[in-house]
């Protein structure tokens, strides 16, 4: 059975933000494509399986049953939702970032 994904719209303006960054910060716009492509793409996995990938270790997420992955130098963070067969794509940031901060900015 395959999950629906959707994306919060703050994992939306994630997602911007790292094609921005890279593009026009780094001046890098194909590298920029191509690492948000590989992030969309290991989003897309999550339609299988959800629950393989490990829970968020910090509190209150943990409980709330958030987990995450890794893509490159960046986190997924996502929120399954078995009822409704759906994976929430809550942020998707920077792994050098603070996540326990920017997860605390994060209304779930």
């Amino acid at each position: 059975m395959s999950w629906n994904i959707v994306y919060t719209a703050q994992a939306r303006q994630d997602l911007r933000d790292i094609y921005e960054y890279i593009a026009l910060e780094l001046l890098a716009p194909e590298t920029a494509t191509g690492q948000t492509q590989r992030i969309m793409k290991t989003i897309r996995t999550l339609g299988e399986m959800p629950m393989r990938h490990q829970l968020y270790g910090e509190e209150p997420w943990h409980s709330r049953g958030v987990r995450f992955l890794p893509v490159d130098n960046y986190l997924i963070f996502y929120l399954p939702e078995e009822p409704q067969n759906t994976v929430n794509i809550v942020r998707i940031m920077y792994g050098g970032r603070d996540a326990r901060k920017q997860l605390s900015e994060t209304v779930l």
